[in-house]
């Protein structure tokens, strides 16, 4: 069975808004399913297609492919109503009009009205220690999750049990809310309705995902697995506390897709020339000067969901490597490299420097990994615009030894190189799917 396996799984190596959505998008021409395992509206995936852009929060980047099937796997958490309005969107425009090309695990654990207030609140009295979260409920669904005493997808399908186990949940969120953090208590009332609405809308699209991926591995089809946000976010072995509450890594696809470790493949891991974050936390390669400035600007670094701008700095092989290592990446995709043009040095990290000793390894602590200092090898840069180049061969040498040495410093080869947004601004150097 093994021999006729085809599945792919996507994961971002570095912080995040690695580039994920455009590189899914693209294997998406492959695969039949695409799944979503892990994370919530928090992030978002940037598509450019026809010089049209599509946002998706929640629903897989094969939404614009007509005939992949989108599935949300049971490790997902869904804001119900952002979920309908991502749907009403996509519908809008053409897409996803086929009701059985969408399916929404009957395990996904709901982000509630409640769990915003409260995350939003806790960011407010963590003044200058904030975590830096988007403030959409997800760390606080996740807890719920953990404490089981969340509600799930298969939940909102009942009224009557969805009814009574909310009105419960919002009592004692009430509690907290008011005796602990200070805050003004929720109206249930005001939200059950709604909610019971968004609710009946997506219906028709929850069932047994686990199942319906088994079939599909079983049966040779290809099935294309994205995470939500980089390995450095994931809530064991990312930066932590700054990271999001969810493992982002690869090993998170048995879990949060319920699917067997027998029945997956193959790992591309995601990571730009260069090296962004969003939000708090410690970054060793942040550059706050003129260049940080240019890679912000040249590379249109907002966030997709919130628009925060991102911090940016030189390309982190120790981030690199320690993502390559925890998700047993095989191939690279090697995403902005059109924005270095125009640099002459290039940086990059092949260590750091910790209370004057040198070290390989990242460091679990935050607080050693605030304090260490880059060291760093220069390379060549290069002036002409990539952004056209349709083959390794078209582009500078410069160019290309910068990115074989990226291919030594993770010891995986670079299957896929991107040169800009759009789909076609591609070059593809090894198949995903073989």
């Amino acid at each position: 069975m093994g021999a006729d396996l085809k599945s792919v799984i996507v994961v971002g190596l570095q912080w995040g808004d690695e580039g994920k959505g455009k590189i899914v998008d693209l294997l998406s021409v492959e695969a039949d399913v695409v799944v979503r395992f892990q994370g919530g509206n928090n992030a978002g995936h940037t598509l450019v297609v026809n010089g049209e852009q599509t946002v998706l929060h929640l629903i897989p980047s094969g939404a614009l492919h007509a005939d992949t099937t989108c599935v949300i796997g049971g490790g997902v958490v869904v804001d119900p109503g952002a979920l309908v309005a991502e749907l009403e969107a996509l519908h809008a425009r053409g897409h996803l009009d086929d009701p059985t090309r969408l399916r929404i695990a009957q395990e996904c654990h709901l982000i509630l009205p409640y769990h915003k207030a409260i995350d939003q609140a806790r960011e407010r009295r963590r003044g200058k220690g904030k975590i830096g979260t988007t403030g959409r409920g997800i760390g606080p669904a996740y807890e719920d999750k953990a404490a089981r005493i969340g509600l799930r997808m298969v939940d909102l399908c009942d009224e009557s049990i969805f009814r009574e186990r909310l009105r419960n949940n919002v009592e004692e969120k009430n509690a907290y809310l008011e005796a602990m953090l200070g805050e003004s208590v929720l109206d249930y009332d005001a939200m059950v309705d709604e909610l019971v609405g968004h609710g009946r809308a997506l219906a028709p699209y929850v069932c047994d995902t686990s199942r319906y991926l088994y079939d599909e591995l079983r049966a040779g089809h290809k099935v294309l697995f994205e995470g939500a946000q980089g390995i450095m976010l994931d809530v064991d072995h990312g930066t932590y506390p700054f990271v999001t509450s969810s493992n982002t890594g690869a090993g998170a696809v048995t879990s949060g897709a319920g699917v067997p470790p027998t029945l997956l493949r193959s790992v591309v891991g995601i990571t730009k020339a260069y090296t962004t974050r969003v939000g708090s936390g410690p970054f060793p390669t942040e550059l706050s000067d003129d260049i940080g400035d240019r890679l912000r600007s040249e590379g249109g670094e907002f966030g997709a969901t919130t628009g925060r701008p991102r911090r940016c700095g030189w390309f982190d092989a120790m981030v690199l490597r320690k993502a390559v290592r925890t998700s047993g990446v095989g191939a690279l995709a090697l995403t902005k490299l059109d924005v270095l043009s125009g640099l002459d040095p290039i940086r990059v990290c092949v260590g750091y420097r910790l209370d004057g000793r040198l070290i390989d390894d990242m460091p679990a602590s935050a607080a050693d990994l605030e304090r260490c200092e880059p060291v760093y090898e220069d390379h060549e840069g290069w002036d002409a615009d990539v952004s056209g180049s349709t083959s390794l061969e078209q582009m500078p040498a410069a160019t290309r030894r910068y990115i074989a040495r990226l291919e030594e410093l993770a010891e995986v080869p670079v299957a896929i190189v991107s040169v800009g947004p759009a789909r076609d601004q591609t070059v593809t150097v090894l198949p995903a799917f073989d």
